[in-house]
């Protein structure tokens, strides 16, 4: 396996699926599958989990998943100015397609692509897509007057991710349901979608949550949620080894920093010092030479996964990332 290779622990992954499942069971949960972009991974969220219905970030990613026939519920969670892609898919019967509203513009694409149904993106307090939550009600209006199914609403409390406190994050969290439940009053249809996996336990409002990272865990997240078991790693090879410190063959190349550097896993104790483009640069707690192999936690699963082409599964298959792009 030649590096830098991104491993995953298939025990802990089903692991993860089975907790997770348990909390949040069948259509409760719609897994997010911008956390690892595999179609084979989503199928064991499906197979595993029970879980039926997914959430995607981009039309990339609902095409894959319906061609991998997974697209009994596909949501794609985020605004889009030309429907027509996702429009083909619900005329030709391949998935059921249903995409986030803002906006009168997001509107009028939705019904010029061709997509039937929607949920009304609301602004719960991070700063990103989703109206106000008094004018979602217009905006359900107007989408019914152009033909389309209002099924609910959606809010994302992402700023709530950024809280490392239990109860801070619970204080967020709540506030921010408060505000996607008024708008949803005025929206009207069975859905309130929102959540994450650090929220998913405080989160008593919506009928379906939109965790993603769970069922990889990052450095970042598992400190909040202890009860998933980080499964991804970046397997990587010394290149280079000094009296100080040691060079392993990854970088910001390989490796998503947004949410800081990786971690050495356990195996292979000691602080990393540098990532650079293509070198990780750490301190080791004991002797390594030029060869070895050494593993690191991602700080952030989604944007790592993504640099990569292949996931290779500790039982010896090799997944694809299929629905990278756009």
């Amino acid at each position: 396996m030649q590096t830098p290779a991104l491993v995953v622990d298939l025990e802990a992954v089903e692991a993860n699926i089975r907790t997770m499942a348990a909390a949040r069971p069948g259509t409760a949960l719609r897994p997010h599958v911008k956390a690892h972009k595999c179609t084979s991974l989503a199928r064991l969220q499906r197979d595993v989990g029970g879980h039926t219905g997914f959430t995607c970030a981009t039309i990339r990613e609902v095409e894959g998943m319906a061609a991998a026939g997974l697209g009994d519920d596909l949501l794609l969670a985020n605004e889009v100015l030309d429907c027509t892609r996702l429009g083909a898919l619900v005329d030709a019967g391949t998935a059921r397609v249903t995409v986030a509203v803002d906006s009168d513009e997001t509107i009028g694409a939705a019904a010029g692509g061709g997509v039937r149904e929607v949920l009304i993106d609301v602004n719960v307090g991070l700063p990103r897509c989703g109206c106000r939550p008094d004018d979602a009600g217009r905006l359900a209006d107007r989408a019914r007057s152009r033909g389309l199914t209002v099924r609910g609403v959606m809010g994302y409390e992402g700023h709530a991710t950024a809280v490392h406190s239990n109860e801070g994050r619970k204080v967020v969290v709540e506030k921010a349901m408060h505000a996607l439940r008024t708008a949803h009053e005025r929206v009207g249809g069975d859905v309130i979608s929102a959540g994450s996996t650090v929220t998913y336990a405080h989160n008593r409002v919506a009928t379906e949550i939109q965790a993603g990272s769970y069922v990889l865990m990052d450095s970042y997240f598992a400190p909040m949620t202890p009860e998933f078991r980080p499964a991804l790693t970046l397997e990587l090879t010394v290149i280079s080894v000094s009296s100080r410190y040691a060079v392993a063959d990854g970088g910001l190349k390989c490796l998503g920093m947004d949410h800081g550097p990786p971690t050495l896993h356990a195996d292979t104790p000691g602080e990393v010092l540098v990532v650079s483009d293509e070198h990780v640069t750490f301190v080791p707690a004991q002797p390594v030479r030029t060869g070895d192999r050494i593993r690191v936690v991602p700080a952030h699963v989604d944007p790592t996964v993504a640099y990569h082409e292949r996931l290779h599964v500790s039982n010896g298959d090799v997944w694809e990332v299929d629905l990278r792009g756009w």
